[in-house]
This record gives C-alpha cells, sequence and structure tokens, in this order.
C-alpha cells in the first residue's frame, strides 16, 4: 500500500516484528517484500508501531490477523479478529471505514458491524488472496478484488456506496490495470476465500485419489493429470500428485467451513470435505510406507534425508508442513532422520527440536540409506543425481512431489519411486 503512494502504518502486538519491519527487516522469508521494504522505507510513508493509538486519523483500517483452527476441534479461533477489532474501535471517527480481510467464518462480519452502529463507521469485507511465495506480486497486481458492503436487500446502503468510493481510492492503480472487481453482500465476500481454498483442496485431493488408484493398477498418476489437464473445463493446475498441501490456509479453512456448516444445520453440503481431508493426510502416511519399501520393509535405524520442511517452496512457512510431518513420522518410527531446507530449518527446529537439521542437500544426504524430496524447492529439483549418489550409502530417492524425472534418476542408478507412478 505504502508503495502504491499511500501513507501506511503496520500494528502489532509483538514488539521484535515490529522493530524488525521498522529496521527493514522482514520478519519472515517472502521473495520480494525485502526489496520493497527497502523501496518505501525513505518514502516516510510506511511506519510500524505496538501503539494502535497510532491508528488513529488513518481513513481505512484493514484487519489482517490470523484465525487460527482452534485446538482440538475444527472451528476457526476469532480471538485475534476479537481482541484487534476491540483495541481499535476507540481510535475510529465517523467516516472511516474498517475493511476485514481475515479469512473469518460466514456470519463474523455482520456481528463486528452491528458494534460499529451509531458510531459513523462503516465495516467492509475484502477478503485476501495471497499466495505465499507470491505475496509481493499478488497485493500489486491481484487477480481479483471483492467489496463485501452493507447492504439491504441486495443493494448497498448510503454508507456502503461511501465505503467503496474509499476502497476504489485505495485500489486506485490495479482499478486502472483492469484487475476485476466483485462488489457484494457480507456473507458472499466472506465465503468466497474459504470456497476458493475448498475448491483448490478437492482438487489437490481428487487428483491425489487418482494416484491410490494408480497404484493399485499400475498407472502413471502425471500422465493421467496432463491427459484430463487438457479439457478446459478441468485445466492442469493443481492437479499434482504428491504429499497434498498444507500451511495455514487451506487445511485449517476446510475444516473451519465444515464447523461452520454444521453450525447452521447444512453440514451435509460439505460432508465432502472430511474426505478431502483425510485423503490429503492418507499421503502423508504413504509416503512413509514408500520408504519402508525401499528399506527392504524396515525403517528403524535408516539414515533417512528429508529434502524440505517449509509446506511449500518459496516459504519459510512450516505450519502443517506435510514434510515436517513425514519427518517426524518415519523418526517416531526409529529412523535416523535428517532434515534440510533453503529457508525454514529455524522454524522447523524450534517446531521439532529433537529432529536433526542441516544446511544443505549435500550435507543431509551423507551416508544416506534414503532420501526423500518432501518440498520441490528449484535447488531440489535441479539436483545431479550422478553427483548425489556419490555421497549416500544407497541409491533410493523417493519423490514426494513428483517433480524428477524418473528416467534420469533410474539411469544414474537410483531406485526411484514416487506417489502414484509404477
Amino acid at each position: 500500500m505504502a508503495s502504491l503512494g499511500h501513507d501506511v502504518v503496520g500494528v502489532d502486538v509483538d514488539p521484535g516484528k515490529v522493530a524488525r519491519l521498522a529496521a527493514g527487516t522482514a520478519p519472515f522469508y517472502e521473495p520480494g517484500l525485502p526489496e520493497l521494504l527497502a523501496e518505501v522505507g525513505d518514502t516516510g510513508r510506511l511506519t510500524f508501531s505496538t501503539d494502535m493509538a497510532d491508528a488513529a486519523g488513518a481513513r481505512v483500517h484493514f484487519l489482517c490477523v490470523g484465525t487460527p483452527q482452534q485446538h482440538g476441534e475444527f472451528r476457526a479461533d476469532l480471538s485475534y479478529v476479537e481482541s484487534a477489532f476491540e483495541a481499535l474501535v476507540p481510535h475510529l471517527a465517523p467516516g472511516d471505514v474498517v475493511a476485514g480481510k481475515s479469512t473469518v467464518p460466514v456470519g463474523t462480519a455482520e456481528d463486528l458491524a452491528r458494534r460499529l452502529v451509531g458510531t459513523g463507521v462503516t465495516l467492509v469485507w475484502n477478503p485476501e488472496f495471497l499466495r505465499e511465495g507470491f505475496a509481493v506480486q499478488d497485493t500489486l497486481h491481484p487477480d481479483r478484488l471483492v467489496y463485501g458492503l452493507p447492504s439491504e436487500e441486495g443493494v448497498p446502503t448510503p454508507e456502503g456506496d461511501a465505503a467503496r468510493a474509499l476502497l476504489d481510492e485505495v485500489y486506485a492503480t490495479p482499478l486502472a490495470e483492469g484487475t476485476p472487481l466483485v462488489v457484494t453482500d457480507y456473507a458472499t465476500a466472506q465465503l468466497v476465500k474459504v470456497a476458493a481454498n475448498s475448491f483448490l483442496a478437492t482438487k489437490i485431493s481428487f487428483i491425489n485419489a487418482m494416484a491410490e488408484l494408480c497404484e493399485a493398477t499400475g498407472a502413471d498418476v502425471t500422465r493421467l493429470a496432463d491427459a484430463i489437464g487438457y479439457d478446459a473445463r478441468i485445466g492442469r493446475r493443481f492437479l499434482n500428485a504428491g504429499l497434498g498441501f498444507g500451511g495455514g490456509c487451506l487445511p485449517k479453512d476446510i475444516r473451519a467451513f465444515m464447523a461452520r456448516a454444521g453450525e447452521l444445520g447444512v453440514d451435509q453440503a460439505l460432508s465432502f470435505l472430511r474426505e478431502v481431508d483425510a485423503i490429503n493426510m492418507r499421503r502423508r502416511v504413504r509416503v512413509v510406507d514408500l520408504v519402508r519399501e525401499v528399506s527392504a520393509g524396515s525403517i528403524v535405524g535408516r539414515r533417512i534425508a528429508v529434502l524440505g520442511a517449509a509446506f511449500k517452496p518459496d516459504s519459510d512457512d512450516v505450519r502443517d508442513s506435510p514434510a515436517l510431518s513425514v519427518a517426524a513420522q518415519m523418526q517416531l518410527q526409529g529412523a535416523q532422520v535428517t532434515v534440510t531446507d533453503p529457508q525454514a530449518v529455524e522454524n522447523a527446529r524450534a517446531k521439532w527440536p529433537d529432529i536433526k537439521f542441516a544446511s544443505s542437500a549435500q550435507e543431509a544426504v551423507q551416508q544416506a540409506d534414503v532420501v526423500v524430496l518432501a518440498t520441490e524447492w528449484a535447488e531440489y529439483r535441479a539436483l545431479d543425481p550422478a553427483e548425489l549418489g556419490d555421497l549416500v550409502a544407497r541409491r533410493a530417492i523417493v519423490d514426494g512431489r513428483n517433480v524428477l524425472d524418473p528416467a534420469a534418476w533410474r539411469a544414474a542408478g537410483w531406485t526411484y519411486r514416487a506417489l502414484g507412478r509404477p
């Protein structure tokens, strides 16, 4: 927002994070973010604070806090949204707009809006669609914008029209670039993000279900995905069989979606998401099974190198990481596991301090009996099978992401296994 010319203050309760940001240092790995912080750092348009009072005077207040899964159940934890909202309210002025970006259960916006009645402040719901690894691009050049405005019988109220005009100012640059804009009501705007995530999760789990069938029949799931992906109604994206999805969005969002559907009495409408979730979790167990198969039936005492700790490449996020889940399962079953990752080692070590970590793939695979590719970083996809073969004890690899060339690895003397491939 600062790079688009706006004056911005970022407020957070974490003093360490605020101090790093104020110094121009990103508190997490995201390509392009350090450069963007440096670019706007000298403009004076971007400041950071731990004091919500510093938000006073702003015209638009974006609510961007997390909504993690509640411990021991599926529903979303709204405590961070609640606390941030309550802390902000005393500093709002008539004419201000509060724009919710957090992924929340439908009905949350309506509840927050009721608390603003009589204040002259308008709530809108403006979901974000950022992909980790592409967040800068997705912010500056979004593929769509959604405004959920207060409305009566589907027609925006005068307050809603004024809020829309203010959001149009905020997003003037992407709108001028032709970014599609969907203007709708609160309920629809809240459903957009979680519906999109549920669809993507379903598509990923569908191809992973096909991978299970391919393994039972000797078919090749990658060729299957190529063939059905030529159908314009289906498309090839997100049809990559492998370890499945993780991270801080898709898993918890589909579970919260199911929980909210149950509260609304329409749980049967989303019952298929239970199998989507189950298929995804089965992939992690199946990778451990493949490692066991290439280890003559037992991984006890085997030295296993896991390439990847982040839930996806170009991120240091290890929340619900399939890679770490597989590594932890194998260690708990008696294997000697070493994990490496270009960016996520420190975050992974904080989560699993008992696992051994290495700073590079070459260090991790030293005298390994099996190598597992668990996160498809470009540098792992580019590894030379002959050179890597000189470092391991046994040339055996399980490609958990179906991104390596089986012929090249087998030609170099490796036993190659992958999910859904002969």
